[in-house]
């Protein structure tokens, strides 16, 4: 018999393969429970309303973004961190995320935020992650105000990672609008004290 914590992950997970694929619209408990392979029971049982579950695959999602662009953050205080640097980590936030269900669903999941606003402070936490990575790159790329242009980038980002769910497009054209835009930044000097 699967642990309590375990069965709570398949249930979360699963909420976000069905939002992935057919939107908020489609979570049922049936079709979660069919779709985690658990008795409908432990869905109602885990989850007592349908905002606590999309709460809780929302902060499920954010705690592994938060991970992942910290980490990711981290590695971009190299002081020999560079513009094709900048490049390579771009391209692995939004050509490195497939657009399968599972990165699909958080899209749903912040249009929910905008209506339902008990979702906003974990969507408000991922837009801080985000925030982080874009400042730290841009900090190491000599940008002048990163925090102030962080949330720039980001909106950007998404903007392009909408479009190429809508489109199609590549996710080299936002590798490459990222890097016109970084290519305007004017260059700091190796041993300018503002670089951090």
């Amino acid at each position: 018999m699967p642990a309590a914590s375990d069965t709570r992950q398949s249930i979360i997970d699963a909420v976000l393969r069905i939002i992935g694929q057919d939107g908020i619209a489609a979570v049922t408990n049936r079709r979660i429970a069919k779709e985690a392979g658990v008795s409908l029971g432990s869905v109602t049982y885990h989850f007592a309303t349908q905002h606590e579950l999309l709460r809780e695959s929302l902060l499920h999602f954010v705690a592994e973004e938060t991970r992942h662009f910290t980490a990711l953050a981290d590695d971009c205080s190299d002081d020999r961190f560079d513009l094709g640097q900048a490049a390579e980590v771009v391209a692995r936030v939004a050509g490195g995320n497939a657009f399968d269900s599972r990165h699909i669903a958080p899209f749903e999941l912040y249009v929910q935020a905008g209506r339902d606003e008990r979702l906003r402070a974990a969507a408000a936490d991922c837009f801080a992650a985000y925030d982080l990575l874009a400042t730290r790159i841009l900090t190491q790329l000599g940008v002048p105000d990163p925090g102030r242009l962080a949330g720039v980038a980001v909106a950007l980002v998404f903007g392009q990672q909408l479009r190429r769910l809508a489109t199609g497009a590549p996710a080299e054209d936002l590798v490459d609008t990222l890097l016109v835009l970084m290519s305007l930044a004017p260059e700091r000097s190796a041993g300018d004290p503002s670089r951090t």
